[in-house]
């Protein structure tokens, strides 16, 4: 028996045809792939090595003046210069550096323009609203505790005076006297305890 001739087709490879198919896909998958690991490996090193957009910090004159309460209120940090005074056992500090902390919105805002003595002494984030608070009532430790924080101001904050007790008089500072105040004085609550 005779077999019909064979026709024989162009061979194909199968997986040519589905390969042409999935190379025309994959190398626009991949340019995105690549496209958004570049933009995520950017946004995390502009993430990293970004400067805070804060604006500098201005350097204030140095205030050098004893001030009575209703004084020390105009330094809560709302004034245009955004300067903040607090006081602490009858001594008053420029916490300006501090103003994250001790301004508006801080967490011991409370303390801003204002005696923080007692707040201090009772770890109370509350200041005085006495005219001028003498702090006789507290007990031991807690004047401990206030002397304790009086060190600490004095170390990282600037004195700018005394909290002048009603009916007292302020020191005029001159240019020529150390900035800093002798700690061996007594300091205003103390003086008041001993009389």
């Amino acid at each position: 028996m005779a077999s019909a001739p064979e026709t024989k087709l162009p061979e194909t490879d199968s997986s040519d045809a589905g390969s042409s198919f999935f190379d025309d896909f994959c190398i626009p998958v991949n340019l995105v792939i690549t496209a958004i690991i570049i933009i995520l490996v950017y946004k995390i090193y502009a993430k990293f090595t970004k400067v805070p957009a804060e604006s500098p910090a201005l350097e204030l004159p140095k205030i050098r003046k004893d001030m009575t309460v209703a004084e020390l209120r105009q330094y809560d940090g709302n004034q245009p210069d955004g300067r903040v005074l607090v006081a602490v056992n009858g001594w008053i500090f420029d916490v300006t550096r501090g103003r994250r902390f001790y301004g508006p919105g801080g967490p011991y805002a409370a303390f801003g323009g204002k005696d923080a003595s007692r707040g201090l002494a009772t770890f109370s984030v509350t200041s005085s609203d006495k005219e001028y608070d003498d702090l006789s009532d507290l007990n031991s430790m807690e004047m401990e505790s206030v002397k304790e924080w009086e060190a600490q101001f004095r170390e990282k904050y600037d004195l700018v005076g005394r909290l002048l007790k009603p009916g007292e008089e302020p020191i005029n500072y001159s240019d020529e006297e150390p900035d800093e105040t002798d700690t061996s004085t007594p300091t205003p609550v103390e003086e008041k305890k001993d009389q």
